[in-house]
């Protein structure tokens, strides 16, 4: 099965037309000559298109070949998946989203500055880092990987066209360019996958026939209540901690911060979010009919059994091909889909990496650097990043079965990056000593059960195959697309096994509040954070709101009445960017209410002197035409 000549016309509108949205935006309006246009696209986007950019950033190539093989495989016990994204979006939408962006920040992990400290802030940013750069080159290279295999496309050839395409519309364009290019990759996402479940679901004979089908072969899962942690996929994994999954994406991670501070209004950002769900619905609707429809035309007997493919993420892909081997055309619209997954995330990693190497590691020591030379050095960033995640793919493609490793490792840094969020956020005496302290820890505790827990699979002193041999799903974000790992059938494991086999799903869950547990725990050893010495803005009040019924006082004490401030006018900014004395604190709480009423009081002063000057030439005008009239 090999692609046609019309599939290659299609696949190559699709990187054509990806890069001629750059090309647009790089050479209209300002051009990307600030850098509040190119990393911040302004801050002026509107609601739709940051939704949809949203959706497409974390709905990568790795999950539309997942999450069918999962449902194909295991059943639809994923599909319960969706329960989390309710709390998952809602949240951010109503504690993340209001912080953030009251405080104009460029880069989540400013945040950490203005609640901590600068050395907690570059600990994030690397981290950060380190994460998105290891998950670049995989997330470019397996689907490649998958496609050269099925269909004989040129490996490399692959690889370099999306690297290059995303690389070059990411760096002309900046972050306007990035989230339209993802409006239109999201259509054709949407477009292929549709294309796929009508026309397979027809050869199949109809919905009505995939479904009995599916039921016959039991793979119509129902509500699994087993709170076993250990359990790879219940109703409680997949419903609630899903729920940290989400937050880590949708709440603190950089690629979706800098979506929601580009909007024009906060009211507007909230609003993606809630955007976001009914297509994050769908989304998963897809992934689990196309999985059924591939049941219906297989049934049991799985092209992989067969040996028609070497992997379980190449099934999808071969069942393309055979259901549109007589409709040319057709697989290029699939395939487009595949890539338009990849390039969505490649370009939001590029552009995500840029803004918090430029605001967190660069500008801070620069302070004086031009705004000419600024952008140019973010679009250098944007285009260095680009080479590095070509040269991740090389290198992923070395790795062989280190490849799951690699997913793991991006997983596992997740957590506890949630975790020093909610710490500063939620609990107002964390001081920077527990947020460093505990960052460490979930990070240890992270990489101590994922590699013991990949160790412990090994199939004795021989390698794992490929990627993602087991049947495993890779999910639709990139935080669920990374654990691979399959609980098989064994004895119950007891002691450190256990914690070895706990579910991949809850392990952002655990390491977040392995983070704020010692933190918590630290600070309070080192001397807890005193409510004058907090950036107002930085509390999310939770902790005021939860204790409402104790006496003020001792609410003071437990540093508990910081608010969170009002809903601020449309284009103000309501909390000045913390700027911190030489000796390292924060501006009082007290000294904040008091320029806030100083600031309250020039600015009636400056409009009664602005109604003089309108009123007083118009006496005079009136004064002058009466006197005309006179003469």
């Amino acid at each position: 099965m090999h692609f046609t000549t019309v599939d290659y016309i299609i696949f190559a509108l699709l990187l054509v037309a990806s890069a001629g949205i750059g090309l647009f935006y790089a050479f209209s309006g300002g051009r990307q000559q600030k850098t509040s246009e190119f990393l911040m696209a302004d801050r002026s986007m509107s609601c739709l298109p940051v939704s949809l950019s949203l959706l497409a950033t974390f709905q990568s190539a790795v999950a539309i070949l997942g999450a069918p093989s999962e449902v194909y495989t295991f059943g639809t016990q994923y599909w319960f998946l969706g329960c989390s994204y309710f709390l998952g979006l809602l949240i951010p939408a109503h504690v993340f989203i209001p912080v953030f962006y009251r405080l104009r920040l460029s880069s989540a992990y400013e945040y950490l500055e203005l609640r901590f400290n600068k050395t907690v802030r570059i600990c994030g940013t690397v981290t950060f880092i380190f994460q998105m750069v290891i998950y670049m080159g995989v997330v470019l290279y397996a689907p490649a990987l998958a496609l050269n295999a099925v269909t004989g496309f040129d490996l490399w050839g692959a690889v370099l066209a999306m690297g290059l395409v995303s690389t070059l519309y990411t760096a002309l364009g900046g972050l306007k360019a990035v989230i339209w290019t993802d409006v239109f990759q999201t259509v054709v996402m949407f477009a292929g996958q549709t294309a796929v479940i009508v026309v397979g679901a027809s050869q199949a004979g109809g919905m009505g026939a995939v479904w009995k089908k599916a039921v016959n072969g039991s793979r119509i899962a129902g509500l699994d209540l087993n709170p076993n942690p250990l359990e790879r996929h219940t109703f409680w994994t997949l419903g609630v901690g899903g729920v940290f999954l989400m937050l880590a994406l949708y709440g603190v991670n950089q690629a979706q911060v800098q979506r929601y501070l580009s909007s024009r209004t906060e009211k507007e950002a909230i609003m993606s979010c809630y955007v976001v769900f009914p297509c994050q619905q769908i989304v998963l609707c897809l992934g689990c009919l196309m999985g059924l429809v591939m049941f219906a035309r297989y049934g049991e007997d799985s092209p992989l059994d067969k040996g028609y493919v070497q992997t379980n993420d190449q099934m999808v892909l071969y069942f393309v091909m055979d259901v549109f081997r007589d409709l040319p055309g057709l697989p290029g619209l699939f395939v487009a889909c595949l890539f338009s997954g990849a390039l969505s995330t490649i370009s939001s990693a590029f552009n995500s990496l840029a803004t918090v190497t430029m605001e967190d590691l660069i500008k801070p020591y620069f302070p004086n650097m031009t705004e000419a030379k600024a952008t140019l050095l973010s679009k250098g960033l944007a285009l260095v990043y680009g080479l590095v995640c070509l040269a991740m793919a090389y290198i992923a493609s070395r790795m062989g079965s280190v490849l799951q490793a690699a997913f793991s490792i991006f997983g596992m840094v997740g957590g506890p990056l949630l975790g020093v969020f909610c710490l500063g956020m939620f609990f107002p005496w964390a001081n920077p000593t527990g947020a460093v302290v505990g960052l460490v820890a979930g990070l240890v505790m992270a990489f101590w059960i994922g590699i013991g827990s990949f160790v412990m699979r090994m199939p004795g002193p021989t390698p794992l195959p490929p990627l993602n041999t087991t049947a495993s799903p890779l999910f639709d974000n990139m935080t669920t697309s990374v654990m691979t790992t399959l609980v098989t059938a064994k004895p119950r494991p007891t002691g450190v096994e256990a914690l070895y086999s706990l579910s991949y799903l809850w392990y952002s869950a655990h390491n977040s509040t392995t983070v704020v547990v010692v933190g918590l725990i630290v600070s309070l050893l080192t001397g807890p954070m005193k409510e004058k010495e907090l950036t107002p803005g930085t509390v999310f009040p939770v902790l005021g709101t939860l204790l409402f019924f104790l006496p003020e006082r001792y609410r003071e004490k437990l540093c508990c009445i910081t608010p969170l401030g009002q809903k601020p006018k449309e284009n103000t900014q309501p909390y000045q960017m913390a700027t911190k004395d030489s000796n390292g604190a924060a501006f009082c709480k007290e000294d904040t209410v008091t320029e806030d009423k100083e600031m309250e009081s020039d600015r009636a002063l400056t409009e009664d002197e602005d109604l003089e000057a309108r009123v007083v030439p118009s006496c005079q005008l009136r004064a002058h035409t009466v006197q005309e009239t006179a003469m």
